[in-house]
């Protein structure tokens, strides 16, 4: 094996038991319909030591934050996908995210994502609800990341607050869909998540002054903290 080689190989046998865990992961998630797993049954699953987990993940949360943000990443897969259109500007810019969210099938991961952590519909613990937050967290860190590549001239504090506000948003709108829907998958709760989506990109666009849609008579949601 020449030296040239040998980082390459041992990048890549890090790389194949980084997703060894993930995809372990998500396996004993979908068994047990949620993260009752310890690190040696996550071991044990991955056919790997305890050892090596630690070497790539800080906890079994940090692992299931992964699988979870994996689920909702189509949106930046789809922004990704499509070559910058217009100016550069901060409204073309949100008309790229804007479409990005109007194409992706955002319904079924956040069904799934209630099905594994609990969520608006439950009454999750403190953990189950900070694993939620770390997912919409890192989820717009990487539509943020995906933005600068497409617009690396734009300002970054535009870009920022763009993506801020429209991933922050859809945060909130998760809430309040669940809330209303019970967070399945159906047609009638894709037409609510719709509805709430194109207020939430109106909002972002238009300014909160602008007029929004009218208020649902639903109960509110019972926000996370």
């Amino acid at each position: 094996m020449s030296p040239e080689a040998s980082p390459d190989r041992r990048a890549a046998l890090k790389t194949r038991h980084r997703q060894a865990i993930v995809d372990a992961a998500a396996a004993l998630m979908e068994e047990r319909s949620g993260t009752d797993f310890t690190v040696d049954q996550l071991a044990e699953r991955a056919d790997l030591s305890r050892r090596t987990v630690f070497n790539h993940f800080s906890s079994v949360d940090e692992v299931v934050t992964k699988v979870c943000g994996d689920a909702l990443n189509a949106v930046v897969e789809t922004l990704a996908a499509v070559p910058p259109n217009g100016d550069g500007t901060e409204g073309s810019m949100m008309e790229e995210v804007a479409a990005a969210f109007r194409s992706t099938d955002l319904v079924t991961p956040l069904a799934y994502l209630t099905r594994m952590l609990g969520g608006p519909t439950e009454d999750p613990s403190p953990r189950q609800a900070l694993m939620i937050i770390r997912v919409f967290t890192e989820v717009s860190n990487r539509l943020l990341a995906a933005m600068l590549r497409r617009r690396p001239d734009a300002d970054k504090l535009a870009v920022h607050l763009l993506v801020g506000s429209v991933a922050g948003g859809v945060a909130v709108l998760y809430q309040h869909w669940a809330a209303e829907t019970g967070a399945v998958d159906t047609p009638d709760s894709r037409r609510v998540w719709a509805r709430h989506l194109e207020q939430l990109i109106g909002a972002v666009r238009d300014g909160h002054g602008a007029e929004s849609a009218p208020p649902s008579h639903t109960k509110p949601p019972r926000l996370m903290a």
